[in-house]
């Protein structure tokens, strides 16, 4: 895109979704401004601003072949840094409903990058374009507007140095992307427009994070385990292998069942999942750190789309807009998606308006939402509505799984869903339920006998023994106390 849209244009926040847009806008802006209140420094350090990064995140196969569509060579750069990357159904095990779906290679990268070393790569891309600025250690006080309201026309900001005095940005556009602690709803309210819906399911999930060095060969081989948590054993845990030639493990529990950090709880935790394979790589594993923690109440979504009016000059991107539960992994890679939304926006050449705007991201957002919200709503103690359509989704995705086990073709078409690279109604075609259902009649047929029924009398004098676990089998679960009480109390 070649065509002068503005001279200016402020983006607030330099996480993924601020840096994403100011690529973007960087075509069609004369000069854009990114504000941030951290120290960004070179190194691929934590930040106060992003609570959550010391923790596994996960890059979507869409997110991933957006980043690399924005950045060219970004992915090969990673890897060529230390960024592990190996096929998604391959070279990590994925557990889903109680099943571990089936191996597969069909192309979908799995690529392992903690969240300072991916937002840094792509900070320095950013960094290095000729007309993009990024202020760091900068507070933003408010925004900038025409004395009717009807237009935002820069922001206000205060350098974080002693004898600093608030300073004006003026810009034809401002994109709020300060994400969770976004004030868009209280400054529009300040101008006179109303507050958009708020909708939030509450899910009360907390994580324990600990790095640990591991032999070579761990794992076999492979880059991941993913245990996910069900509705009767509602524990997770992901551990993957990242820059460094390090390890990360991540537990979480909701509604209140929030892993330990002292070392004996945190493994106990561990082993209460119900694949024995983490806590089998982890338990001899020399630890890097104490474990760090995180806390996240409730999936958020905020109804701008609906409003009939919104200041011109101004538009909101990112977890301002729509903050999803974290274990599913869609923040970034939502991100990169409302980021081409605003390219396209962009190439019509004209300054992107209000609601169009809303309305288009709406739709970009809409699918993970109902498949975050709607998971989430299988957990009994989760407050919302369940739907009809919710629980019946919920019983067909748990067959899906089922069969998966067995499956490559059907592994791979809910991790294309997953990565937000094929629609969910992909699961509802013809032929993908054709082949649940059928594995489902094959898992209710009962076996052939292999030998003889013992006689009544033979089974009861014959001893009892217990069958010894099968190294990858699920573990016995019994639910903690905790648990238990969360749930009758919620």
């Amino acid at each position: 895109m070649n065509r002068r849209i503005g001279d200016r244009a402020v983006v607030l926040g330099a996480g993924v979704a601020g840096l994403l847009a100011a690529r973007v806008l960087a075509d069609g802006y004369g000069h854009v401004t990114v504000i941030d209140r951290d120290e960004l420094r070179d190194a691929y350090t934590h930040r106060r601003g992003v609570p959550h990064g010391r923790h596994i995140h996960a890059l979507a196969a869409r997110g991933q072949q957006v980043l690399e569509e924005l950045f060219p060579g970004l992915t090969a750069e990673l890897i060529a840094d230390g960024a592990p990357a190996g096929d998604m159904l391959t070279d990590a095990r994925i557990h889903l409903s109680g099943h571990r779906l089936a191996p597969a290679r069909r192309g979908l990268m799995l690529l392992c990058a903690s969240r300072p070393f991916l937002e840094g790569h792509v900070r320095a891309r950013v960094r290095a374009l000729r007309n993009v600025k990024i202020l760091d250690r900068c507070d933003v006080v408010g925004l900038a507007t025409t004395p009717d309201g009807r237009r935002v026309n820069g922001a206000r900001v205060l350098r974080r140095a002693d004898g600093s005095a608030e300073e004006l940005l003026g810009a034809d556009l401002v994109v709020d992307a300060t994400g969770r602690g976004s004030r868009t709803r209280t400054w529009l309210e300040a101008l006179g427009h109303p507050r958009p819906r708020r909708e939030e399911v509450r899910i009360r999930l907390g994580y324990a994070t600990r790095n640990y060095r591991m032999p070579p060969g761990a794992l076999d081989g492979r880059l991941a385990i993913l245990d996910a948590a069900t509705p009767d054993l509602p524990r997770s845990g992901a551990l993957q292998r990242l820059e460094g030639d390090r390890w990360m493990l991540t537990l979480a529990g909701i509604l209140g069942d929030h892993p330990p950090t002292d070392t004996d709880g945190f493994l106990d935790f561990t082993r209460s999942l119900r694949f024995p394979d983490i806590y089998e790589a982890v338990r001899d594993a020399e630890p890097l750190d104490e474990p760090a923690v995180f806390r996240f109440p409730a999936s958020v979504r905020h109804g701008y789309e609906l409003l009939n009016e919104f200041p011109a000059g101004f538009l909101a991107i990112g977890d301002a807009v729509c903050s999803f539960n974290p274990i599913y992994g869609q923040g970034m890679s939502v991100a990169a998606l409302e980021a081409l939304t605003l390219r396209r926006h962009l190439e019509r050449g004209v300054e992107p308006e209000p609601r169009r705007w809303f309305r288009d991201i709406a739709r970009v957002v809409d699918v993970p939402w109902s498949m975050s919200a709607g998971g989430d709503l299988l957990f009994r103690g989760v407050p919302g509505d369940r739907t009809l359509k919710i629980r019946l989704l919920g019983y067909y995705l748990s067959h899906l799984h089922a069969a998966a086990a067995r499956d490559p073709y059907l592994a791979t078409a809910f991790i294309r869903v997953a990565g937000l690279v094929a629609p969910p109604p992909s699961l509802l075609a013809p032929r993908i339920t054709f082949r649940v259902l059928r594995a489902g009649r094959a898992r209710r047929r009962p076996p052939a006998p292999t030998e003889p029924t013992p006689k009544p009398d033979e089974q009861a004098s014959a001893p009892h023994r217990r069958s010894a676990p099968v190294k990858g089998e699920p573990r016995p679960y019994r639910r903690s106390r905790t648990v238990a009480d969360t749930v009758a109390q919620t």
